[in-house]
């Protein structure tokens, strides 16, 4: 998006006599298109098949039935909410001179009542009222998410596969050892190299073979887990190769990578999952990255109540957790720094409760700490480097 986009009201005045507005309710198959378009007295509403084209055409039919009711239209919007589909639509309508947004399905109210109404009609009601609000400029009707370029996405995929391997990988590796507990055998590790030859050594608890059909199960599962290796190595060594051909004068995401692995107890995939998830956004202050991390309280107050729900937790999983794991590990390789001494400071008393608390609070601090580094050069004081 552009440097003025604002997720959270629009910057451009809206003529809605000169504006047709669409939202899309999108599903596997079908798509449901609803309009304000400029000379009608109805507010038309169109299933179509998933088709871009055909959603184009209807936009376009409808451009040319305003300007025969005497109407100029000057700006076509559209907008759907972010789910499966992803970004695509959003960059294909943009190709084609169609102004797109994509909105946060979390972000638009809905009715508290304990059972209402829900279709793909009613669905549809709702994105128009949120999103004509949010383009006449008005806060609080809903907020839009930052449209990426496919370049953007791809960056984004070596980390989320490798961590989706290693979850796998943690998966069958529990899997084997669920297997041989049934049998008695605890002593056995999945993860050594030569898995596969002590596998047929193994006896039961009473001396005798393991059976040939679990036998068989462990050696698939060994297989499985060889290959997520061998799959995670790739990674590993592709992203390698990539910073090392970064030239010293680049500015872009692999530069910030670089930089933050050079803090010691920040390893290359954490610094990786940081600059493509957060830190090369181009959020506008601490404020918004804190936000966007969900590490920003949740306050209920009503009459003389008050208290505070924990995490907000609205925004990046992948962030929130990986912060709040490094602000641990932070702890322990960088205890000259300032972070250090004021995180030691505010849990002098030992309690458990109070550095659960105060984690989130370094972990939050971190966050920025690292958002000012990779955008404007400043070290975090007292922060240990490694060499360039």
């Amino acid at each position: 998006m552009s440097p003025s986009f604002d997720a959270s009201k629009s910057l451009t005045t809206l003529d809605q006599d000169s504006t047709l507005v669409a939202v899309i309710e999108m599903s596997q198959t079908k798509w449901l298109i609803a309009a304000t378009v400029p000379g009608f007295e109805r507010n038309p509403l169109k299933k179509l098949d998933a088709d871009p084209d055909s959603v184009l055409r209807l936009l376009r039919r409808w451009r040319s039935e305003a300007i025969q009711a005497g109407r100029e239209v000057r700006r076509i919007v559209v907008a759907y909410e972010a789910g499966r589909d992803g970004f695509w639509l959003a960059r294909w309508l943009q190709a084609h001179a169609v102004e797109a947004y994509v909105i946060h399905p979390s972000s638009v109210a809905v009715s508290r009542e304990h059972r209402r109404a829900k279709t793909d009609r009613l669905d549809t009601e709702l994105l128009m009222r949120a999103f004509l609000g949010w383009l006449r400029g008005e806060k609080r009707h809903c907020s839009m998410a930052a449209i990426p370029t496919i370049n953007e996405e791809e960056a984004r995929r070596p980390n989320r596969e490798r961590d989706n391997l290693v979850r796998e990988r943690t998966r069958i590796v529990n899997r084997i050892k669920a297997i041989l507990a049934r049998f008695g055998i605890r002593a056995f590790n999945p993860n050594l190299r030569k898995a596969a030859e002590k596998l047929e050594a193994l006896h039961t608890a009473e001396g005798m073979p393991l059976p040939e059909r679990s036998r068989a199960e462990l050696r698939r599962n060994l297989g499985r887990l060889h290959l997520l290796r061998e799959q995670i190595h790739e990674i590993e060594q592709e992203r390698l190769r990539q910073l090392s051909v970064v030239p010293d004068t680049e500015k872009g995401p692999l530069a910030m990578v670089r930089l933050l692995a050079r803090i010691i107890g920040v390893g290359i995939e954490t610094a990786d999952m940081l600059v493509n998830e957060i830190l090369s956004r181009g959020l506008r202050d601490r404020r918004a990255v804190a936000r966007y991390a969900g590490l920003t309280g949740a306050p209920d107050e009503s009459g003389q109540r008050r208290r505070e729900k924990g995490l907000a937790r609205a925004g990046n999983a992948r962030v929130r957790y990986g912060m709040i794991l490094l602000a641990w590990r932070f702890l322990q390789f960088q205890k000259d720094s300032a972070l250090a001494h004021w995180f030691c400071a505010r849990t002098a008393d030992g309690r458990g409760g109070t550095r659960k608390t105060m984690i989130v609070a370094l972990a939050r601090k971190l966050l920025i700490a690292f958002w000012r580094l990779v955008t404007t050069g400043e070290i975090p004081t007292g922060v240990a480097l490694r060499p360039v």
